[in-house]
């Protein structure tokens, strides 16, 4: 017997059974290769076939990614940077950084994990010959594991201070039909393999799918759907009901039960006498099945920190001011993932991209010291605000009291502040050589919080803004 003060350590029989599969296994255990592979392969089968998680899946990798980050350099040497910049921008799009990267953030959302190998593709057309090849979590693992190994798990060998040294890929996708039983794999270095996953406990080495706690509850959705048409379906088949008032043994006309009776349409009919006829009425859908789906779905949408709105793709019951407020925590999230992919992925990809730009002559401009001292940061796409005039006044007052900067103000919108005033400056010149009016900044609207509040603002139903 446990004695504990605790309501939630007790077991009686009204908690039994719910507490059933609570268990005391480690991170790596809980997530054992037999498990990652069950939840894999469930979890690619709601993605391929309920409309709800494929939309969800789609939207995280399009605001997480978006068009793709863009790298600016920080040192000394502005024309040093704009080299590198631009040299980067060739190269990613050579191979398709963006579109690699939102393929990582839907696996990651789908199979928990995305892998990467930095390899060599002599076919681009670019002077660097680094490329990304994206290997699905199946094939991470290692067939002939020992587990009695304290420094390995399947597909990751660790050192002993827990860094991980070495990959096993298989040279064939377990699920390739014509793979058979090839279980050879490559074990490749750590360095040449960039993993992202989300690590929930501490030791965790493998990851599961983003959705694996709506799992059960896209079945629900889906089940719930299907029942109703079901139901409705079955009301439209039948016509009406032949049914008779007239006690048992009663007088009327004999009937067989359960025959049907073929009505000619727009035609005026007699029934048998003592009976009547009355017309199937559909009840269903059910009122509460538009209820139903918007609770489960925003069940859903809380394991990944989306609004509802953004998971149904419906913002019919939102006003303004509901809607920022969903918003902030959405977009919080989507800024700590942009943060992680910058240190986990694009970092690693600049580091190897730098490695190979250094031994091609003239390439990389000179004396700017060690690799490792050449500061950067990562532009991401901006969020549109759902009322720009607002916006523009609030910029306007921030920048007039020297609480922001033009810096800061255009990294919100995923844009570099020397490219963006180097062409305006442009814009300038030539609107002036070419005699055009230079456009005058408009004077702000006038606005009197006392008369009239931002709550009130607020009010206007977000269809209707």
């Amino acid at each position: 017997m446990v004695r504990a003060r605790y309501d939630a350590a007790v077991t009686n029989e009204d908690n039994r059974r719910h507490w059933a599969n609570a268990d005391g296994l480690s991170a790596n255990s809980a997530n054992s290769a037999e498990v990652r592979r069950i939840l894999r392969n469930r979890s690619r089968y709601e993605v391929a076939n309920n409309s709800y998680a494929r939309g969800i899946v789609l939207t995280l990798a399009h605001d997480v990614v978006g068009t793709g980050p863009r790298l600016q350099m920080l040192t000394a040497d502005a024309e040093a940077n704009r080299r590198i910049e631009q040299e980067f921008s060739r190269w990613a799009k050579a191979i398709g950084l963006a579109a690699s990267l939102r393929t990582m953030r839907m696996a990651r959302a789908a199979d928990g994990e995305a892998f990467a190998v930095l390899t060599s593709n002599a076919r681009l057309a670019t002077d660097i010959q680094l490329d990304l090849r994206l290997v699905e979590a199946d094939q991470v693992c290692t067939p002939d594991l020992d587990t009695r190994s304290a420094n390995a798990v399947d597909g990751i060998v660790f050192d002993g201070a827990g860094n991980p040294v070495e990959y096993h890929i298989l040279r064939r996708h377990p699920g390739d039909s014509s793979s058979g039983l090839n279980r050879e794999y490559d074990r490749l270095p750590a360095s040449s393999v960039i993993h992202w996953y989300r690590c929930d406990r501490p030791g965790q080495a493998r990851g599961i799918p983003d959705i694996m706690p709506a799992l059960p509850l896209f079945a629900q959705l889906r089940r719930f759907t299907l029942a109703v048409l079901a139901a409705a379906e079955t009301a439209a088949d039948f016509a009406g009901i032949l049914y008779t008032d007239a006690p048992a043994n009663g007088e009327a006309d004999a009937a067989e039960p359960f025959e049907p009776i073929e009505l000619e349409k727009r035609a005026l009919v007699t029934m048998p006498g003592g009976w009547k006829m009355s017309q199937m009425q559909a009840e269903q859908p059910a009122t509460t099945y538009a209820e139903f789906k918007h609770e489960i779905l925003n069940e859903i949408a809380r394991c990944l920190n989306m609004p509802f709105n953004v998971a149904a793709g419906n913002s019919s019951g939102y006003n303004y001011a509901s809607g920022r407020l969903d918003h902030q925590t959405y977009f919080k999230a989507i800024r700590v993932e942009q943060a992680h992919v910058e240190c986990v992925v694009l970092d690693r990809i600049l580091a190897a991209w730098f490695d190979e730009a250094v031994l091609i002559p003239g390439l990389l401009p000179a004396g700017l010291g060690p690799i490792v001292d050449w500061p950067h940061q990562w532009f991401w796409d901006g969020h549109e605000h759902v009322d720009p005039a607002k916006e523009a006044t609030a910029q306007a007052t921030r920048l007039a009291n020297h609480t922001t900067t033009l810096a800061d103000e255009y990294a919100r919108r995923g844009q570099d502040w020397e490219s963006q005033l180097r062409q305006r400056a442009k814009e300038l010149a030539l609107m002036s050589e070419l005699g055009l009016p230079l456009a005058q900044a408009l004077p702000p609207p006038s606005f009197n919080p006392s008369e009239q509040p931002d709550e009130a603002l607020d009010e206007t139903p977000a269809g209707d803004a």
